[in-house]
């Protein structure tokens, strides 16, 4: 959960999805730039309640035990070893030992400079310890990741989570070279951690749900390495095994939406990333993600975005345009 100031370093490195693995092609299409944690300390009798945090938070459980009551959710008891991300973070009550009053938390006020958070009283070791944290990404949408995700995901004594973890609170607690990077790659390995820990069958309609069908999963995955091949509802039958009535349906039910609809909507997402860093032509990001011209990816792209590539390009990298400026230029494939 929310636990200092949002570091404002600029990333060491950019990356774009690779064809491949669908859930490394979410991380990396994602972008992690930073992290950041700090410990958090209950004693005694104690009670907090955070405000809405609408971004992505986590906290794992170093000793002790603790209810987390999440708007929405039935409440669970928490402790050590225990890994917990909330991946739109609404509204939350934290308690330790007898029912007290909560005290209101803003997550956007807490402390900064590595020091521990304390709740309840503040003399001698705390009974319960955590570090608590917020994940920051640099391009995509964290709807992306909240699509994937129950709205609470508790992972019970995961020895590798609790590690990476404990990594990031070294990396957040005093500067060293290489910092960023080391971070950064670090929040990676923390959400693909998440994602493989969680039930397919607790996840919403989505990826994560398709990927745990061992039939839909072979077509997912070969849709993912290939989004540039001409895929059709009855190739991506055979790639599961499955005719093409039963595929639409089992693909439909566990995904959440048609399987033409899903490689429409991720080709957009990585049309829009490629966008968003300016180095490619308009005819080249449509060859990229299955267009045969720039003039069909655009028409494709404004009806499913609202905006045209240009205009889009544009806004996502602070420039000002003239109404209708330069938009047949980028759109017939010239340079953003």
């Amino acid at each position: 959960m929310p636990g200092c100031s949002v570091c404002r370093c600029p990333s060491l490195f950019s990356h774009r999805p690779e064809p491949g693995d669908a859930l490394s092609q979410v991380v990396a299409l994602l972008h992690p730039r930073a992290v950041f944690a700090n410990a958090i300390g209950g004693k005694g009798d104690w009670a907090v309640r955070f405000a809405a945090y609408g971004r992505p938070s986590f906290c794992i459980f170093l000793e002790g035990t603790c209810r987390l009551a999440v708007d929405g959710h039935e409440p669970v008891e928490v402790g050590a070893g225990d890994f917990v991300l909330l991946p739109r973070t609404p509204a939350f009550t934290l308690a330790g030992g007898d029912a007290v009053a909560p005290v209101a938390m803003d997550p956007d006020a807490l402390p900064t400079g590595g020091r521990e958070l304390r709740y309840g009283d503040p003399s001698g070791p705390p009974d319960m310890r955590s570090l608590g944290g917020a994940f920051v990404f640099d391009r995509a949408d964290p709807a992306l990741l909240v699509a994937l995700l129950p709205g609470v995901v508790c992972v019970r004594g995961s020895s590798r989570l609790s590690a990476l973890v404990r990594m990031v609170a070294e990396e957040s607690a005093v500067p060293r070279p290489g910092g960023d990077f080391v971070r950064a790659r670090l929040v990676e390995l923390l959400l693909v951690e998440a994602l493989r820990a969680t039930p397919p069958d607790q996840a919403p309609p989505g990826l994560l749900r398709g990927l745990g069908d061992a039939r839909l999963a072979v077509a997912l995955e070969q849709l993912h390495a290939g989004i540039d091949q001409p895929w059709t509802v009855e190739r991506l039958a055979r790639a599961a095994a499955l005719s093409r009535s039963s595929f639409y349906e089992r693909f439909t039910r566990a995904v959440g939406i048609a399987p033409m609809e899903y490689l429409l909507a991720w080709r957009m997402e990585i049309a829009r990333d490629l966008l968003r860093q300016g180095e490619l032509r308009t005819a080249e990001i449509a060859e990229r993600v299955g267009y045969g011209s720039a003039s069909a990816f655009s028409v494709a792209f404004t009806r499913h975005v609202g905006q045209t590539p240009t205009a889009y390009a544009r806004a996502a990298r602070g420039v000002a345009e003239a109404p209708g400026a330069d938009v047949a230029k980028q759109d017939s494939g010239s340079d953003s």
